[in-house]
C-alpha cells in the first residue's frame, strides 16, 4: 500500500484510537493534501497562457498523481460533469474502471461488490486491480472496500437542496410517485405529505436525496422497510479478520459503532448509534463526522470551479485533467456555478427555497457542513492563489469550447445528429449536448470528442475497451464441386 499518510492511518486504526485522534489527524491530513503542485499537461492544438499557480514551480514535482479513486456520484448535483473528467483521465492513462453491468450499481439498493463487472471475491482467482469507481450507487463503504483499496481517494459532490429540488422535480417527475401526483414543485412543497409516502416507488428522489445517496441511516419517522432499510442490531457483531483494515468494518454507516467523536459539554467523546436520539442534532452531527472520516474531499456544485481547483491540487493533477464541459444539464437550468443566496430571487422563489431546505432538512445540514469545510480548505489553499487558478481554469474551458464546439457552447439536442454525442433524454426538460466543429485535426477530434461524449456513451466505450467482445471466427468450409 506504500507509506501511510495521516488520512490513510486514520482509516486503518481501531475505533478507540480513531475517536481520540480524529480531529487532529483530519487537520493534518487536509494540510498535507494541499501541499505540492500538480503536473501541467496540455491537450494537442491548444497551449495554456498562464500557469496553474502564480508561484514558481519546482523542477521536480513534489507529489505523484493519485490514480486510485472512489467518486460517489450523487444525483442532480453536477456529478455528470465530474464523471466526464474521470472518464477522460482514466481513458487517457489506461486505468481500469470498476463498471456496472448496465449504468448503475443496482441503485437505489445499497452498493454490492458483486455488481461490479469482472469482480471476483478474494480467493476467486487473480484479477487486475481497479483504479476508479465512479458510477451511480448508494454508498456502502464495507462493500466498496471489497473492490477498492482503503487508501483510495474518496470524494463526492453536494448541491444546495433548493436548487437540487427544482432540478429533481423536473427530471424525476415521471419516476417519483410524489412528484408525479403534484401539479408543481410549489404545490408539492406547500403540503409535501399530501403527495409523499416514505417507501413509495421513486420517492427517495423527493426528500433528502443526498443523504440517501450517501447511504446514511434515516431517523425512525423517515424510515420504512421498503424505502430506507436499516438492519437490526446484531448482539454479536462479527470480529474483524486478521489483516483486514479497520475501515472495512468500523466505518460502515450501518454498523453498530461509528468511530467518530460527538461533542458534549465541550469534550470529545465516542458514541454509538444506540446512544443518540435519531431525530436530534446529535444524530446529524454524528453522521456528518463519520462522512468526514471517510471522504477526503466533498465538492460543492455552487462553487464548482473552486472545487475543481482543490480536487486537482489534492490529486496532484494538472489543469487539463479537470477542465471540461458541463454534462447532463437541462435547458434553462444548469448545474452549479451560482453561489447560494436568494438575493436575486422573487419573494415567492425565496419562500420556495426555504420550504425546499426545510423539507430536505438532512440534505441542508449535509450541504452546510460541506460548504463550510470547502471554504476552510480554500482558506488553507489561499484566496489569491485560488482566484488565479479559477481564472486559468475558466479561460482554458472557454478556449476549448471555442476550438472544439459548434457555437462554442451546449446546444439543444435537436441539433445533435451524431449519436456518439447525443445525450440521453429523460424528464420534462431537454438535456443539452455538444456538436464538434468540422475541420479539426485527428488529434483534436479525439480530445474534443472525449470532452463532448455524454456519460452513457463513454461508459459503453470504456466497457468495450475493458471487456472486448469475443470475436468468433467462422469455420472455413470447402466448396463442394458442382455436380
Amino acid at each position: 500500500m506504500g507509506p501511510l499518510s495521516p488520512t490513510r492511518t486514520m482509516r486503518l486504526w481501531g475505533p478507540r484510537s480513531l475517536g481520540v485522534a480524529l480531529g487532529v489527524f483530519m487537520t493534518i491530513g487536509f494540510a498535507l493534501q494541499l501541499w505540492g503542485g500538480p503536473f501541467q499537461r496540455r491537450l494537442p492544438g491548444l497551449q495554456l497562457r498562464q500557469s496553474w499557480a502564480s508561484t514558481p514551480r519546482p523542477a521536480v514535482p513534489s507529489c505523484l498523481p493519485r490514480q486510485r479513486l472512489v467518486f460517489l456520484k450523487t444525483h442532480k448535483s453536477g456529478s455528470s460533469s465530474v464523471l466526464s473528467l474521470l472518464h477522460r483521465y482514466g481513458d487517457r492513462h489506461g486505468l481500469r474502471f470498476a463498471l456496472p453491468a448496465r449504468y448503475q450499481f443496482g441503485y437505489p439498493k445499497l452498493f454490492q461488490a458483486s455488481r461490479v463487472k469482472g469482480y471476483r471475491p478474494q480467493g476467486g482467482g487473480t484479477q487486475p486491480p481497479f483504479h476508479i469507481l465512479c458510477h451511480h450507487m448508494r454508498f456502502n463503504l464495507k462493500e466498496v472496500l471489497h473492490v477498492m483499496p482503503s487508501d483510495s481517494f474518496f470524494f463526492s459532490i453536494v448541491r444546495d437542496p433548493a436548487a437540487l429540488a427544482r432540478s429533481a422535480f423536473s427530471y424525476y417527475k415521471s419516476t417519483s410517485s410524489a412528484f408525479r401526483k403534484s401539479p408543481s414543485l410549489a404545490a408539492f412543497l406547500d403540503n409535501p405529505r399530501a403527495f409523499y409516502q416514505p417507501g413509495a416507488r421513486g420517492d427517495h428522489y423527493a426528500r433528502n436525496l443526498l443523504w440517501f445517496d450517501f447511504g446514511l441511516p434515516f431517523p425512525p419517522e423517515m424510515r420504512t422497510k421498503r424505502g430506507n432499510p436499516h438492519p437490526p442490531r446484531d448482539p454479536n457483531p462479527p470480529q474483524l479478520p486478521s489483516g483486514v483494515g479497520a475501515r472495512a468494518h468500523t466505518l460502515d454507516p450501518n454498523a453498530l459503532f461509528h468511530p467518530v467523536p460527538t461533542v458534549a459539554d465541550g469534550h470529545s467523546q465516542t458514541s454509538s448509534s444506540a446512544s443518540l436520539d435519531l431525530g436530534s442534532s446529535s444524530f446529524i452531527q454524528w453522521n456528518l463526522a463519520w462522512l468526514d472520516s471517510v471522504f477526503d474531499l466533498v465538492l460543492v456544485a455552487e462553487y464548482f470551479d473552486e472545487s475543481l481547483v482543490l480536487l486537482a491540487d489534492a490529486l496532484c493533477w494538472g489543469l487539463d485533467d479537470v477542465v471540461g464541459f458541463m454534462h447532463n444539464a437541462q435547458a434553462g437550468g444548469g448545474q452549479g456555478g451560482s453561489a447560494v443566496g436568494d438575493g436575486g430571487l422573487t419573494a415567492e422563489d425565496r419562500q420556495l427555497s426555504a420550504r425546499a431546505r426545510a423539507w430536505n432538512n438532512l440534505d441542508w445540514a449535509l450541504y452546510v457542513h460541506f460548504n463550510r469545510s470547502l471554504w476552510a480548505r480554500i482558506k488553507q489553499y489561499g484566496q489569491s492563489r485560488l482566484d488565479s487558478a479559477v481564472a486559468a481554469l475558466r479561460a482554458r474551458r472557454e478556449a476549448l469550447a471555442k476550438h472544439c464546439l459548434v457555437g462554442g457552447e451546449a446546444l439543444d439536442p435537436k441539433y445533435i445528429t451524431d449519436r456518439r454525442f447525443r445525450p440521453f433524454q429523460f424528464g420534462s426538460g431537454k438535456v443539452l449536448g455538444y456538436v464538434l466543429r468540422s475541420g479539426l485535426s485527428l488529434q483534436d477530434q479525439e480530445e474534443c470528442g472525449r470532452l463532448a461524449t455524454p456519460e452513457l456513451q463513454y461508459k459503453d466505450k470504456l466497457d468495450a475497451k475493458q471487456f472486448p467482445p469475443a470475436v468468433s471466427v467462422p469455420l472455413k468450409t470447402s466448396r463442394l464441386p458442382s455436380p
